[in-house]
Order: structure tokens, then sequence, then C-alpha cells
């Protein structure tokens, strides 16, 4: 009783969600897509045009091309936030370039590391640098008498010397510790050298910086803007969600479904345009339900 209520004859069949499976936009897309004009003061409405090629499941064809689509595998519409995707932009191009300002210490601090962290940071100094904190290495002999000797070092302990902090990042309306330091030592780690990586204090300070710099909703934007917005998108590492996890995009329309309608095209009568018609109400209802058929 409970398959013959499920209603499974009104399913997909499976060629149909395959292809809506096979939506899939990667990034070098964004270069080719069509700027098709703005929504509502803070939309992008983009075309994305796939051609038939080897790749493509023929299956596919069965759906019935629309107008001018006869040689398209897809045929889709999106929307795209303009002020999520720029500032995603904006963000993106701050983690990268950003160099965070420092402020030298009165004496060098060590860092208690273990081996392995002291490794990731030798080896990182240049990143650690832009996020503000000047790494130095110096000779356990030499640098024995710049160690703070009220700091207590427990004994057996794993730990080198060898590196310290003589600067660490200042910001106007942001506050930076050892504990940022740990966690940018933290994402170092199962990532190529010298890849940038940011704490979350600076994420959150580059985040607001790029909501404030980007295209607010409610702003006319001509083509070229539009256009600069949408290809920006393919350069972008993460380009699907803004810095606070809205979505730049969503899917609109599927144009090749609309393959199956014939749009006759009706004449006219402009003489008679904006008379009014005598006719019955009768008739002119019976006109109006044969047309909506």
């Amino acid at each position: 009783m409970a398959v013959e209520h499920a209603n499974l004859e009104s399913a997909a069949p499976d060629n149909v969600a395959s292809a809506a499976l096979s939506r899939i936009i990667s990034k070098d897309e964004f270069m080719h897509m069509d700027i098709i004009g703005q929504f509502n003061l803070g939309f992008i409405i983009v075309r994305k045009r796939v051609p038939y090629g080897d790749d493509v499941v023929m299956e596919e064809r069965e759906a019935g091309p629309g107008p001018g689509t006869e040689s398209l595998a897809q045929d889709d519409l999106f929307v795209v936030d303009q002020h999520a995707a720029d500032e995603k932009w904006n963000f993106e191009t701050l983690q990268e370039k950003t160099v965070i300002e420092s402020q030298r210490l009165f004496r060098p601090r060590p860092l208690h590391l273990t081996a392995a962290d002291e490794l990731l940071a030798a080896e990182n100094m240049d990143v650690l640098k832009k996020n503000g904190f000047d790494v130095v290495q110096m000779d356990m002999m030499t640098g024995a008498a710049d160690v703070d000797p009220d700091e207590e070092v427990e004994e057996g302990s794993v730990h080198s010397d060898r590196l310290h902090l003589v600067a660490q990042p200042v910001s106007k309306d942001t506050v930076f510790d050892m504990k940022d330091l740990e966690e940018l030592i933290h994402l170092m780690q199962d990532r190529p050298k010298g890849t940038m990586v940011r704490c979350s204090k600076a994420r959150a300070m580059f985040a607001m910086r790029a909501c404030r710099r980007s295209v607010m909703i409610g702003k006319p934007l001509d083509k070229s803007r539009m256009t600069s917005i949408v290809r920006h998108m393919g350069t972008m590492d993460q380009p699907w969600n803004c810095p606070h996890g809205r979505p730049t995009m969503r899917h609109l329309s599927d144009l090749m479904c609309f393959g199956g309608y014939d749009l006759a095209v009706r004449e006219v009568d402009w003489e008679s345009f904006g008379q009014i018609d005598e006719e019955s109400d009768d008739d002119r209802n019976s006109e109006v339900i044969y047309l909506c058929a």
C-alpha cells in the first residue's frame, strides 16, 4: 500500500536525473559565461552554454532542444549575488597580498616549540612575517642571554628555544597574541611549504574590510563592471560562498526545457489596438480560455 501511494511514476527518468546532476560549473567556465544583465540592482544574470562534445551523453538530446539551442548540450541561466561575489574576490585578494604591520618587542621572546613545529616555523618564516610575526633563528649560545630568566621551563621538556619572536602583529581594532601564532603553525601542517595561511582573527578582519569595499546591493552596474565581477569568480580559490557563508550564485533556469513549446507568432491589429470591444463577456471569456489552453 505504501508503494502504491509513493507516486513513483512521477519520478524523473534516469537520463533526466543524470543530466541534472551533471550540471557542474568549473571555475574556468566563468571566463566564457554571457552577461545577460542586472536584476533588482543586486543580482547579475549570466548564461552558461555548453556545446555537444564527445564527453556529453547523447541521450540528453531526447529532452528536445529549445529555440536556438539545437547544438547545445546545456543552456542554463544563473543568478550571481553581486555583493557576495565581489566581497569574496576582495577577501581572497586581501588574504593573499596583505602584509600585516608588526611592532618590535623590547627583547626577543624565545618560542618553546616541538621539533616538528620548529621545523614548520623555520621553513615558513616569510609566511609568518606577512602575518606580522617576525621570527628569527638564533644560536643556542648567543640566544641564551636573551632568554627571560623568570620564564620557567619544565624539566625534561622536548621543546627547543632556537626560534625567537622579535616582532608581533598590531592592528587598530584587532589584538593578536601567541595563540594566533600557534594557530598559524598548526594550519601549516599538511600544506606545501610557503602556502599562505591566516589565523581566525586575521580572516575576520579581512572579511570586514572586504565587505566595506565591495559593490553594495542597490548599486546599478554597467556591463563592464558586471563582466569584471563574474570573470573574477574564475580566478578565486573558493568562489562559491562569501566570507560570511552566503552563496555567491544559484541556478535559475534550464533553457533547454523550453524546447517542447511551439510559440506561434501572433499578428497585432494596430488599427483596433486599444479600442473597446463590444463583444459579450461570454465570448471574451471563451476566447481567454482558448488562448490559455
